[in-house]
Parts: C-alpha cells; sequence; structure tokens
C-alpha cells in the first residue's frame, strides 16, 4: 500500500527545505511554491479520503509500522481512523487557505517570506505527524517538536509584544510537556514493554495498576488540558492571539489545540479507561467553568483577536464535556465540534484578520459602520460570527447540541449550566458585529476596501463547508460513530470490570 501518511509528514519538510535553499533570484516564487506544496497535500489527502473503508472506521487504517528506536520499544507507526482522518483533514485544509489569507504579507520582503513560509509547512508535518501517531513515544516527539515552528512563528512574525508571547506560549507548552515525557516514560517502565512497548494498540487493555494507571493519566491530562486550553491553564492563549499574525493564531487554535481534545480520546480514554472514569467529575466541573467563563471574558474584551481566543476557551469546555460524559452521542458530538470548531474559528481569525489588515487596529472601538462601506465583509463577517454562536443550518450547531443532548443523561446540571454558554455566545457575537458594522461610519472608514476575490476564496469555502455539513452532517459524522463508539465502550467495559 502506498505510504499515505508518511508522504504527508513528509512532503512539506521537504517543501520548507527547498524555500529555504531558494537562491536569491528564486524567491519572488516563495508564496506560489508553498501553496504548491500544500495544495499537493490537500490532493493527496483526497486521494487517501476516498480509499478510506467508512465501514471499518473505527479501526486504524493506512497503517505503517516500523522499528525506530527498539531499546526503548519506540516505532514509527502511522495509521488514522475516523477520528484522526478527520483532523488529518482539518490541517489539510486550512493550511493552504493560511497561505493565501497571508499573501499580501511581506511582498517586498522575499527572504523574511520564505521564512515564515518555511515554518508554515514545518508546522503542517507535525499536524499531519502528531494526528496519525499510533506509537505514544512518536506523538509525545511531535507534541515537542511542533512547538519550535510555532515558537518562531509567534516570536519573529507577531507585534511588539511578540518575544513575550513566545516565550510564555513555549513556558507553558514546556511544563505540560514535562509533565507528559515522566508519563511517558513511566509507561516502558509499568507498561508490557518489549520492542513496540508503546504503540497504543499494546497499551490499550493493560493493566498498570490503579494507583500507576491515576498518575500517568493526570501527566497526560495537564498537558492536553494546557493545549485544549481550558481554565485555569489557558492564559497563554490570549497573549498569544493578540500578538501573532492572524494566520499562524489560525492554525494554532483551530487545528494544534485540538491535539489536546484528541489527546484525551485516542490516548486518555483507551490506554487509561479506568483513570478517565475517576477523574471524570472533577474535569467536567472545569469543563463547565470554562465555558461561562471563556463566553464572558469574551463579552468583555475590546481586542477582537482576545475576543476570538476566549470564544475558543468556551467552545474548548463543551468538547471537553461531551469526551468526559462517555455517551455514544456526546462523544460523536465532541470529535465533530473539533472539525466544526476548526472551520469557524479558523474563519473567524482570518476574516479579523482582514479587518485588522485594513485599518491597523484590532480594538472595536475603532469601527462603526462599516456595513455600508464593504457589505460583502459584513455579511461575511455575520455568517462566520453566526457559526460560532452555532446557527441551526451551520455545521457546529449539530456538533454543539450533539455534545449537550448527549451529555444530558449522566451530567444534567453541567448542560444546564453549559447551554448558558449558547446564549452568552449571542451577545458577544452580535454585540461586536452591532459595534464594528451597524450604525454611522466612523470618520476614516469611509474608503475601506471590501473583500477581494482572493480573501473570498479563503473565507467562503469554509462557509461552504459549514452550511453544507449543517444540512448533511452524516457527511462527517459517518466517520466519526463507529469510532466513538469503540471508545465508549472500552471506557464502560474496563469500569463495569
Amino acid at each position: 500500500m502506498f505510504p499515505f501518511l508518511t508522504v504527508l509528514v513528509l512532503l512539506p519538510l521537504a517543501g520548507a527545505a527547498l524555500l529555504r535553499a531558494l537562491p536569491e533570484g528564486a524567491r519572488s516564487r516563495v508564496r506560489e511554491i508553498a501553496l504548491g506544496v500544500t495544495l499537493l497535500e490537500l490532493a493527496l489527502g483526497i486521494v487517501m479520503l476516498t480509499q478510506f473503508d467508512l465501514s471499518d472506521a473505527a479501526t486504524q487504517q493506512f497503517t505503517e509500522t516500523y522499528s525506530w528506536i527498539p531499546q526503548i520499544g519506540a516505532s514509527w507507526a502511522l495509521g488514522v481512523n475516523g477520528f484522526g482522518l478527520s483532523m488529518v483533514a482539518l490541517s489539510l485544509i486550512l493550511t493552504p487557505l493560511v497561505i493565501l489569507a497571508e499573501w499580501r504579507r511581506d511582498a517586498e520582503d522575499h527572504h523574511r517570506a520564505a521564512r515564515y513560509l518555511a515554518l508554515i509547512l514545518v508546522l503542517q508535518a507535525f499536524m499531519v505527524g502528531i494526528f496519525a501517531a499510533r506509537d505514544v513515544f512518536l506523538f509525545y516527539v511531535m507534541f515537542e517538536a511542533m512547538l519550535i515552528p510555532l515558537y518562531f512563528l509567534i516570536g519573529g512574525f507577531g507585534g511588539e509584544q511578540r518575544r513575550y508571547a513566545a516565550v510564555k506560549f513555549l513556558l507553558y507548552s514546556l511544563v505540560g510537556g514535562l509533565i507528559m515525557l515522566v508519563a511517558v516514560v513511566a509507561l516502558y517502565f509499568v507498561g508490557p514493554g518489549g520492542e513496540q512497548a508503546y504503540l497504543i494498540d499494546n497499551l490499550a487493555g493493560y493493566d498498570f495498576g490503579t494507583t500507576a494507571e491515576r498518575l500517568m493519566f493526570l501527566g497526560f491530562f495537564l498537558a492536553f488540558a494546557i493545549k485544549a486550553p481550558m481554565v485555569p491553564v489557558h492564559t497563554w492563549l490570549p497573549t498569544v492571539a493578540e500578538t501573532a499574525r492572524p494566520g499562524t493564531t489560525a492554525l494554532l487554535v483551530a487545528v494544534l489545540d485540538k491535539i489536546g481534545t484528541f489527546g484525551m480520546i485516542t490516548l486518555g480514554m483507551v490506554i487509561f479507561p479506568q483513570a478517565s472514569k475517576w477523574a471524570a467529575p472533577v474535569i467536567i466541573v472545569f469543563a463547565v467553568i470554562s465555558v461561562i467563563y471563556g463566553a464572558v471574558a469574551a463579552i468583555g474584551q475590546t481586542d477582537m483577536l482576545r475576543l476570538v481566543s476566549f470564544t475558543s476557551v468556551s467552545h474548548f469546555g463543551i468538547m471537553v464535556l461531551g469526551i468526559y460524559a462517555f455517551q455514544q452521542t456526546s462523544v460523536e458530538g465532541a470529535a465533530f465540534y473539533m472539525f466544526n470548531h476548526g472551520l469557524s474559528t479558523g474563519a473567524l481569525f482570518l476574516v479579523v484578520g482582514f479587518l485588522i489588515e485594513r485599518n491597523g487596529s484590532p480594538h472595536v472601538s475603532a469601527y462603526g459602520g462599516l456595513q455600508k462601506v464593504v457589505p460583502v465583509m459584513a455579511g461575511t463577517f455575520l455568517v462566520i460570527g453566526l457559526s460560532a454562536l452555532a446557527l441551526p443550518g451551520l455545521s457546529p450547531f449539530v456538533s454543539e447540541i450533539m455534545v449537550l443532548v448527549g451529555s444530558f443523561g449522566v451530567a444534567k446540571a453541567a448542560v444546564v449550566v453549559a447551554a448558558l454558554g449558547v446564549i452568552l455566545a449571542a451577545l458577544y457575537v452580535l454585540l461586536t458585529y452591532q459595534k464594528v458594522f451597524t450604525g454611522p461610519t466612523k470618520e476614516g472608514l469611509e474608503k475601506t476596501r471590501e473583500l477581494g476575490i482572493r480573501e473570498r476564496f479563503v473565507l467562503w469555502p469554509l462557509i461552504g463547508l459549514m452550511l453544507l455539513l449543517g444540512f448533511l452532517p452524516s457527511l462527517a459524522i459517518d466517520y466519526l460513530r463507529d469510532p466513538a463508539a469503540a471508545v465508549v465502550t472500552t471506557v464502560n467495559a474496563e469500569v463495569s470490570e
């Protein structure tokens, strides 16, 4: 079988190396080369999707397993089930759109553009790798390695506080990563051992002992909670969001932060089912706190980029609630929400970035009355904003309602409180739209440029996907149903024993 996943990891790395090796005279084509690489990635991903066996979506497919470091039982093991496939697809969809969104940046500085785009390609390689990793050690290596391009993307291409934001992001991530490393090392000594000691399939169902399982679970969970991000370990996100380029933040929040929730499902629940059940009541409390706190904080923001980041804190809380309710519908909904949130929040960061690019300010108070000047941008912003509040007809609504309905039977109080986040979402979205786009046009904004063809091509496909999956959600849910059932069965079976 063709090694789809290895090629999807190596191709952007080769593209990044090519961008850095281009002679000075050829660097004016770096954007075209980077976009071409990501479109080739997308085409290869589509071919892989057509060969995915939907009737066996719970099983890892396109598997590749090679001995990597046999002394510690680490393997280069890749494969995707329906969960992994959805997240790989999200990364392949968003990366070329981010490159298009950032097309005009560094237009005259080709060397700087080459560095930025090379880092984006390296980041894409790690995104694919981490969602396809079937070996815990490989997952950890990818988890830590992605910090390198992100650190330079934030610290080298952000705003005035970029170095502070990059260091804050790195410190939070390293703390979580180091705690995870302790748990990864413990897995080798407490687990089954052997040359494939870290394969998830070999670790699933293994009896580590109650205390060891709980301690290792907590090590992984803390790293995932920081990445997700959940209250109270979320404060790095608003700092990064207001400082980094919108394209960087779109990839970080829309795709890479899903590593947290993805890890909770595919590692935490599979390898540590009893510990997951044991910790669930406390985790659900923090998930609900994240939902309400994130929404309230978003309402109080004057910086649009910080506002969008706090909406994500709220939305991640809903995902975590669905995961730790351990119900078929709630886990399906959480996995579907991971994909939909990527579309919605990625689009929201990008449209805010287009607005800031025109007027130079992220502050809501700098705008007003733009609906009369740029009606297409206003309409596009509104539709994307409505997706963030889960308007019926758009795909985030389906996933959010699945989480709330699926969780209600086992966490009624938590669902009732979390549902308030939907009401608060209407406030932060509609109030922002009202202040920015309605009313009299502020002085100096009369000549604001309308969305161009390139920018529409960035945003409208994301809206189109949300509409398509809003009316035909089974197109995605069919890939998630069997993996969700398998995970829920694993948790409930282990606990009942």
